[in-house]
């Protein structure tokens, strides 16, 4: 397979410089401090649809001959490249269709349809959806627009990798948010030709990661199943346009699992006042979850957020669990007797280690509770991973036993 080259990137450079936001650097002081080297943000959230993807949708239009301009686009997309599709087929004057999962997110459907692409919503992943848009372009002719396998997808997502070196030129390590490896490849390419000393690191979901048994195979290899709140990498196979180039290129694969990537988001909401989905989250969660000797960090480190298409009733979700995680949340159940002042005595102790009640429920009924037994809810707000462990030590050391919720 031919591989993308600097003359092609250039191009899109230069075709995209018009209509594409050059999204900011941002630097991030805790990441700093966690991965001992200068840490900085490449906010692709704040691009145009909310995600990198109008970059390669945008190039891979325009460069569409005029017979084929005629006969539209379709794409296939949970969200993101659905948009990006929207978008740069209605900039440049061409009809589009976008096929989504059933599942997509209510905001990413909405704004597709707001951005003037007719939305049809087809199966439960992203990889059947495409099943059913290669059956419609067969049908009318209207060009495919992959998510991440073609040439000008790539060359077109490579200038997220050209900002960077420009933005910062001594950066020594690039983490980016995979899934078909369109963006990935893109940067990897970029870097390898005007800063081959940067380290180009790929992060996936663990709970949709085809790329580690891909490279182990030498050839893309679908993934049995995919459980992941990061939707927007929940790719089944990589495509092998970026397979080609990241083989070549990257310097590592490496996976968060589902606590990283809500603690990554809650992070970026609370620190650097960014709003980023989980997709988006991926390389920050990597950062936060692995040590810089596991990394092999050089410095300084960018790490791309990818997107900020977020649910906002995910967004709820996703914090109370990335709270939880981090140690600053606990819903607890703990058994007390049905008798005046129990419940007052309970919260006494938990008043002691100074955790803030949230909210408390009682339940009477219950195969598990005795005639004169109470089962009470609580859910508490904590300081950290040890406040959390003393209010637990408190209850037990009272002689109350205790079930910690999800």
């Amino acid at each position: 397979m031919e591989l993308v080259d600097m003359a092609r990137i250039e191009a899109a450079v230069r075709l995209l410089a018009p209509v594409i936001r050059r999204t900011p650097l941002v630097a991030s002081r805790v990441l700093s401090e966690r991965a001992g080297a200068e840490v900085w943000l490449k906010c692709e959230n704040l691009q145009r649809t909310g995600s990198f993807k109008p970059r390669g949708a945008y190039h891979r239009i325009a460069n569409l001959p005029e017979e084929a301009r005629s006969r539209g686009v379709v794409a296939a997309s949970a969200g993101n490249h659905a948009q990006g599709v929207a978008w740069s087929a209605a900039s440049l004057g061409i009809e589009s269709t976008v096929f989504m999962p059933i599942g997509a997110s209510l905001p990413k459907l909405m704004a597709t349809k707001a951005y003037g692409a007719q939305v049809r919503q087809v199966g439960e992943t992203i990889d059947e959806s495409l099943d059913a848009v290669l059956d419609f372009a067969d049908r009318t002719g209207a060009t495919l627009i992959h998510p991440f396998d073609h040439p000008d997808i790539v060359a077109g997502q490579a200038t997220v990798g050209v900002e960077i070196l420009e933005q910062l030129p001594e950066v020594g390590t690039v983490l980016v948010p995979t899934g078909g490896g369109g963006l990935l490849a893109g940067v990897a390419i970029a870097c390898k030709h005007l800063a081959p000393r940067v380290r180009v690191i790929g992060v996936q979901a663990a709970e949709a990661a085809a790329w580690p048994d891909s490279l182990a195979a030498g050839r893309p290899v679908r993934v049995d199943r995919m459980s992941t709140m990061a939707d927007g990498i929940a790719v089944g196979q990589p495509g092998a346009v970026p397979f080609a180039h990241v083989a070549e290129y990257v310097s590592a694969i490496v996976t968060v699992d589902e606590e990283a990537l809500s603690q990554a988001l809650l992070l970026c909401l609370e620190r650097a006042k960014l709003i980023v989905e989980p997709a988006g989250a991926a390389a920050v969660a990597a950062l936060m979850s692995r040590a810089p000797e596991e990394l092999d960090l050089r410095g300084p480190v960018c790490a791309i957020l990818s997107g900020g298409n977020i649910d906002p009733l995910l967004l709820t979700r996703v914090i109370g669990h990335g709270l939880s995680a981090a140690g600053r949340y606990l819903a607890v159940r703990v058994t007390i007797s049905d008798r005046p002042g129990a419940l007052g005595a309970l919260l006494a102790v938990i008043g002691k280690t100074a955790a803030s009640v949230v909210d408390v429920a009682h339940a009477r009924t219950g195969t598990w509770l005795a005639v004169d037994e109470v089962e009470v809810s609580l859910t508490l707000e904590t300081r950290g991973p040890t406040h959390r462990d003393d209010v637990l030590t408190a209850l037990s050391n009272a002689g109350y036993i205790v079930r910690v919720s999800d």
